[in-house]
């Protein structure tokens, strides 16, 4: 007899088989209501991962990508990346989303930075981390990075 054929007697006896030993057989492990990790990213979920791999990347009023970047610039590389259209300024951006809670926030959602009471007041856009923290483009002499929120004064948007 086998490796291969002592498998199956072998798991009966053990009761379970690990990844592992799976894998090692040429098998593949299927867990109810469980998606492998690219079928349950979410496009929010990809541009996130796609800004996070950005950090250090300078920062250049007007940049889109791939290497320079400003804040919306950032925002709409990252988004483009995982399959959603974005406009150019955090403005239009803020305007193209559907505007949610604090309390509904979740990470890949968009962060919008802003001085009064209108869409137009809008002046900086990134994407929210989880934990209070974002990543995002933040000015010149800057480079692309993870950091804390340090104001209230913040909307947020989740990309259709």
């Amino acid at each position: 007899m086998t490796a291969l054929n002592r498998v199956p007697s072998l798991m009966a006896r053990a009761g379970t088989a690990s990844a592992l030993t799976i894998a090692a057989v040429g098998g593949s492990l299927v867990v109810p209501g469980f998606a492998s990790d690219a079928a349950a990213a979410t496009p929010a979920t990809k541009a996130l991962q796609i800004a996070a791999s950005k950090k250090g990347s300078p920062y250049k009023y007007g940049a889109t990508g791939p290497k320079r970047f400003d804040c919306s610039g950032l925002t709409l590389y990252a988004f483009k990346k995982a399959g959603k259209k974005l406009p150019r300024t955090a403005a239009q951006q803020y305007n193209k989303t559907r505007h949610i809670s604090v309390k509904s926030r979740k990470a890949g959602d968009l962060v919008f930075f802003h001085s009064g009471s209108s869409s137009s007041s809008v002046y900086h856009v990134g994407i929210y981390a989880g934990k209070g923290k974002i990543w995002h483009a933040p000015k010149t002499g800057d480079v692309v990075k993870l950091q804390k929120l340090w104001t209230k004064s913040v909307w947020y948007g989740r990309v259709k």
